[in-house]
């Protein structure tokens, strides 16, 4: 049962993200049915101001590291990233039984206190390798929004910590709970977890002499039935050729590309038209509903139903 929620506060400390905390677990929803949280905001000095990544602006916690210890779940901000936390802070998180929270870059805090070797976690996208290799005992998951490891959750950019924090609330206190709070932000009640960070853009800059020409000949024309064949005709090459031109100038394969761009234009006709799965199959290329799902679930990580579902314009 979730009663009581701790966040420790650091110099550096993001405040958008500290407010996403202070918004899901802080605000005191009991006339619509959510049971009051016990919440309290941490410093390494009650009463203490501490500064924000923002310059001129501070938070003063009332509680001092040490509120943490009996609080049902400790929430860790992001905060800028350093090569020493205080000692105090990781003390108190190895002694707590708590479960814990990560929302972005925090998550280097958790490896820091060495609650990490060994277990499933994430950070921001562009974290991910540093993560990896400061703590290389850790198992780090670079695609996904959050990471439920039990007692450790972990979560990657700013609104991928709204979905770790609902996830949480779900789970300790119930899918009604989850969705009034989801309601009053005004954001997706669930996001799955296992939904992509960051799908790269795969339209190159090109240089003069390029293959820029084809490349937006085709994603004009990406319902066509497009083969290397067909794009190296365009182009006026061989296959082979145009093959390792390609990978020379994009860094992947025709049909890797090929296949990211239909999947990125399903995903515009998902979130902007009713159009059902078969059609956006045939509009984006695919021909099919099967390999529409295919392709996107392993480039986006949800299925195009689900996708629609969560970011749809209404």
């Amino acid at each position: 049962m979730l009663r009581s929620v701790a966040v420790p506060l650091i110099h550096g400390v993001a405040p958008f993200e500290f407010g996403v905390l202070c918004e899901v677990f802080g605000v005191d929803r009991t006339e619509e049915g959510v049971p009051l949280i016990d919440f309290r905001v941490c410093g390494e000095l009650p009463n203490e101001p501490v500064r924000t990544e923002v310059p001129g602006v501070t938070i003063t916690p009332e509680h001092g590291f040490e509120a943490m210890l009996d609080a049902d779940l400790v929430a860790l901000p992001a905060a800028k990233i350093r090569e020493d936390y205080p000692e105090k802070l990781l003390k108190t998180l190895r002694e707590t039984d708590a479960t814990l929270l990560s929302v972005c870059s925090a998550a280097f805090i958790l490896g820091e206190a060495g609650l990490l070797d060994g277990r499933r976690c994430t950070t921001h996208w562009r974290e991910t390798s540093a993560l990896q290799e400061r703590f290389p005992r850790a198992h780090i998951d670079p695609d996904v929004l959050f990471v439920d490891d039990g007692n450790i959750i972990t979560s990657a950019g700013t609104a991928a910590g709204i979905d770790a924090c609902l996830h949480l609330v779900r789970r300790e206190l119930g899918t009604k709970v989850a969705t009034t709070i989801a309601r009053r932000m005004v954001v997706p009640p669930q996001r799955d977890g296992g939904q992509r960070q960051f799908v790269e853009l795969p339209i190159p800059e090109c240089s003069t002499d390029s293959l820029e020409p084809v490349l937006e000949q085709v994603l004009d024309t990406i319902a066509d039935n497009h083969t290397v064949a067909s794009m190296a005709k365009l182009a006026v090459m061989s296959e082979r050729t145009f093959a390792r031109r390609f990978v020379a100038e994009t860094g992947t394969t025709p049909n890797k590309w090929l296949s990211l761009q239909r999947v990125l234009h399903a995903r515009r006709l998902l979130e902007e038209t009713d159009l059902d799965v078969d059609a956006v199959a045939t509009r984006s290329g695919f021909g099919t509903a099967a390999l529409l799902r295919h392709h996107f679930h392993r480039l986006v990580g949800v299925a195009p139903s689900d996708y629609r579902r969560t970011f749809a314009c209404r």
